[in-house]
């Protein structure tokens, strides 16, 4: 009797939308996995979004919904997760589901209110509270968003930021090279450009997109462009520096098979899994791959290339953060999903996957077990347990994006190994 009071006093919290220590989440994690109803599994719903974890409450939800398509409560918390991610068509659609089954229900007229405020639509809000409340005058939620309608002074709805597409930002800044006379060509994913100390020097165009699409207060797509066509314009090839500063800067990347192909002249080697390790030099703003032309005059050979590059990585483990995939997706989220990202987000992540130090921060959040790796986005390096059947369907679905390498990898202490079950 003690058990069910407990779960009932821990409901009541979640209910006032208060946030269940480790514990008590726990603990209602374990009530809910022997439950054949909605509620309890739901009850952990709301705890996860009462303390913001609405990406891990997500899933929760879907499943929910998919074992029962009419019930009102469940429409109401996976509105409510869609809503705190954003997602205000989804959770649109489904309240009008809710509403058309329902349509005296004033919890639905409550979360309909709060969509419309999120909208900054308060006559719209005031509407729905009104309705509520005369259905039920003594709600106190419904109470305190009357208040906040009433005296809260709503800012405007903020300006839609400007979306560009990856081809638009290509041929802007095509464009603006051109204008700024800088001689450059297209090779596949690359920017080959003319530098200003001699020489030929290659850019990946996926790195400036992403610094693009990341700059924060952007005065729009033509003035960025503009910056950074005089940018490339003074670069030089950074090869000028004597050996041991050279050595200091190099770092490896792990690339496809047909890599070699688009990136002509740039220093490779074999790698794991049918992989090729190619080498970039350390820069905030640009990928730039070591040619082999720069051996000699550097006084580097392969070996010692590599051996720098390697040691230089290692030296810089990048931090290991639980995500979650949301709609082909990947997020980052508040608390243990199963999958985690080795998130440097400088494109060398993949090739942390092979150093000891990487590997020592992987084992403690994710334990000392094989793993699966996924390369399929070149901005992060994904991982899950083998032994997490559901995580490891999650990674195989995952399409790759166009710098991404398709495919799921076998990662122990062995290396890095094709996972043929996949059917790769």
């Amino acid at each position: 009797m003690n058990g069910l009071l407990e779960v009932e006093r821990i409901r009541r919290k979640v209910e006032a939308g208060e946030v269940l220590s480790d514990a008590e989440l726990e603990g209602l994690r374990a009530r809910a996995q022997g439950s054949e109803g909605p509620t309890m599994r739901l009850a952990v719903a709301h705890a996860l979004i009462n303390a913001g974890a609405d990406r891990e409450a997500l899933p929760l939800l879907e499943a929910l919904r998919r074992d029962f398509p009419r019930d009102v409560p469940v429409m109401l918390g996976l509105a409510r997760a869609l809503l705190g991610l954003e997602r205000h068509g989804d959770a649109e659609a489904l309240l009008r589901q809710a509403r058309a089954q329902e349509p005296g229900d004033p919890e639905v007229l409550k979360v309909l209110a709060v969509l419309a405020l999120r909208r900054g639509e308060v006559e719209r809000a005031q509407v729905y509270v009104k309705d509520a409340l005369a259905r039920d005058p003594f709600d106190a939620e419904t109470r305190l968003l009357k208040e906040e309608l009433e005296s809260a002074e709503l800012p405007p709805p903020a300006a839609p930021e400007e979306q560009v597409l990856r081809p638009e930002f290509t041929a802007a800044l095509a464009g603006a090279l051109g204008r700024a006379r800088v001689a450059f060509r297209r090779q596949g994913k690359d920017l080959l450009v003319k530098l200003a100390s001699g020489g030929v020097g290659r850019v990946d165009l996926g790195s400036l997109y992403a610094a693009y699409r990341e700059a924060p207060g952007s005065a729009g797509l033509s003035p960025y462009v503009e910056a950074l066509a005089a940018r490339l314009g003074g670069l030089d090839s950074g090869l000028s520096a004597e050996g041991a500063s050279l050595e200091a800067r190099l770092r490896p990347v792990l690339r496809p098979s047909d890599f070699a192909a688009k990136a002509v002249g740039a220093l490779h080697r074999p790698g794991p899994a049918r992989l090729e390790v190619f080498y970039v030099l350390e820069d905030a703003d640009f990928v730039r791959y070591l040619p082999e032309s720069a051996l000699r005059a550097s006084g580097l050979t392969e070996e010692g290339v590599d051996a720098a590059a390697w040691r230089n990585l290692e030296a810089h483990p990048a931090p290991v953060r639980p995500v979650v995939i949301d709609q082909g997706e990947v997020r980052l989220a508040e608390t243990f999903s199963g999958l985690w990202a080795v998130a440097g987000g400088d494109g060398l992540d993949g090739a942390r996957l092979l150093t000891a130090s990487q590997r020592r921060l992987l084992a403690e959040q994710a334990g000392d077990e094989p793993l699966y790796g996924s390369l399929v986005r070149r901005e992060l390096a994904l991982v899950a347990r083998v032994s997490d059947a559901s995580a490891r369907e999650l990674l195989a679905d995952l399409e790759p994006t166009s710098e991404g390498i398709e495919g799921l990898y076998f990662l122990s202490d062995a290396g890095l190994t094709r996972d043929w079950a996949a059917g790769d």
